[in-house]
């Protein structure tokens, strides 16, 4: 191409550029106090069993999309996986989570309560056998900085039983990060 025909495809280029509209800057998400009810659990964990029980698997949870949503991704130390989103729905007027991984989906919806615990209510799927029930989980930040995470599933007779305890510990404060570590790499 000739220098002159460079110049005027260039000179053009900018010239459209310029008069394209401008993109409008995003919203500024989610800012109300609501947004941040959960920012407890927000950070790199490593999970144990309760009473100084074994290691049971690493937590990753990230507040993205500016406030607006909070993204679990969970390792377990036997090899599972899971996601789950988070956030507090407007259409419903309550927190909600979304957790899919290869053995179950569960939907549930809550809020604080008047002790600043977590409770989420709703159901497990387990796509295996199609099989459903009540569940309901609660995260509760202790003195200690621990979080307590604890799901329960409901049987066909009514009554409640643990489906999950885990303390999870900051893996950056953790006294036990070496035998985390280890657990990880296997």
């Amino acid at each position: 191409m000739k220098p002159v025909a460079i110049a005027l495809a260039a000179g053009i280029a900018g010239l459209t550029a310029s008069l394209a509209p401008a993109q409008p800057a995003p919203p500024p998400g989610c800012v109300e106090d609501i947004h941040d009810d959960f920012d407890f659990w927000v950070g790199r964990w490593n999970v144990y069993a309760p009473d100084g029980g074994p290691y049971q698997g690493h937590n990753v949870i990230e507040k993205v999309e500016g406030g607006c949503l909070i993204t679990e991704n969970w390792t377990g130390a036997s090899g599972s996986t899971g996601q789950s989103m988070n956030f507090h729905d407007p259409l419903a007027g309550a927190w909600r989570q979304v957790w899919v991984s290869r053995g179950a989906f569960i939907d549930y919806t809550g809020g604080l309560d008047a002790d600043g615990v977590m409770v989420l209510e709703g159901e497990i799927h387990y796509p295996g056998n199609g099989n459903r029930a009540p569940f309901r989980g609660t995260w509760t930040l202790r003195e200690d900085g621990t979080v307590r995470q604890h799901f329960e599933q409901q049987d066909a007779e009514g009554a409640w039983s643990d489906w999950f305890v885990g303390i999870y510990v900051r893996e950056d404060e953790d006294p036990r990060a070496a035998e985390a570590q280890a657990a990880r790499a296997g």
